[in-house]
């Protein structure tokens, strides 16, 4: 039996969470794997080298924020020629885990296509697309353009399974209305998916949506409210790029009165839980 790992990302902790509850939420997300059997590993960059497990005292130092880049893809050479502090997205993540080894990562939501005539994709798609990780989430974040998000998914050849629904959740409320490819009720059927996906030499990652707990969702209405209020305010302070989610995200938790950030924290929990179910699966 191989050792249980689950990676986890760290631009939750420098970039997504307000000081100290980023730091509280990064401990507890790792007490909650190490719980149900699996050891964490807390991804980023720390000197311009890729870690894959950063100690406590490292953690700490990206929750302060300061001098700590947010790095994607594109961002990974400059980020190591120059010795950098960076926090993982989605996709540096899955690279940072992939290169070491590991099968499973747990994060929040999926970055996907973004709302707008303006075409503007994440690196989460790409990376999905072309390294071997499974990937646990509520769906993608429900700021993006859902039914392009899972259109390109599909172009891509990224299996969608649902674990323990039909339709893919969409972060904030448990369903979106569009199809998962497969729905697993077990870690176990989640594991024989994966291993079979490996077995046949395909390249791709592999996406595991899971809903918010049901005590933690938005009401439909009150997220689209929120989402749309959001839009609207960023449109106003032409906020664009990399600085776009971190806002629209921010504005949604204040607009709700901290029930979508509520949402957030219940949601990162529960997909790291079941994140360590899979990897002992796989492990088992």
């Amino acid at each position: 039996m191989t050792t249980p790992l689950v990676a986890l990302e760290s631009t939750v902790i420098a970039h997504g969470l307000p000081y100290p509850q980023n730091y509280e939420t990064a401990l507890h997300l790792e007490a909650v794997v190490r719980a149900a059997g699996a050891v964490p590993r807390t991804c980023g960059f720390w000197q311009g080298e890729p870690v894959a497990g950063l100690t406590p005292e490292q953690i700490a130092y990206f929750a302060q924020g300061t001098g700590v880049r947010k790095a994607s893809l594109r961002d990974l050479a400059i980020v190591a020629a120059r010795g950098l502090h960076a926090a993982t997205t989605v996709a540096t993540t899955m690279w940072v885990a992939h290169r070491h080894g590991i099968q499973v990562f747990a994060t929040g939501g999926l970055g996907g296509v973004h709302r707008g005539q303006d075409y503007d994709e994440s690196a989460d798609l790409t990376a999905l697309a072309t390294l071997p990780v499974l990937v646990v989430c509520a769906g993608a974040k429900a700021i993006l353009d859902l039914p392009r998000t899972r259109e390109r998914l599909e172009t891509l050849g990224v299996p969608v399974i649902g674990y323990g629904v039909d339709e893919m959740p969409a972060f904030y409320t448990r369903s979106s209305g569009l199809p998962v490819d497969a729905r697993c009720e077990t870690p176990e059927e989640v594991a024989a998916i994966w291993r079979a996906h490996r077995r046949l030499g395909l390249r791709t990652g592999m996406l595991v949506t899971v809903p918010v707990p049901e005590d933690a969702a938005l009401p439909e209405a009150v997220a689209q409210e929120a989402i749309d209020a959001a839009l609207a305010a960023a449109q106003a302070a032409h906020v664009r790029g990399k600085a776009l989610t971190p806002f629209l995200l921010a504005f949604i938790a204040e607009h709700t009165g901290e029930a979508a950030l509520r949402a957030n924290l219940a949601l990162l929990e529960n997909n790291a839980r079941l994140a360590a179910a899979i990897a002992r699966a796989l492990a088992g």
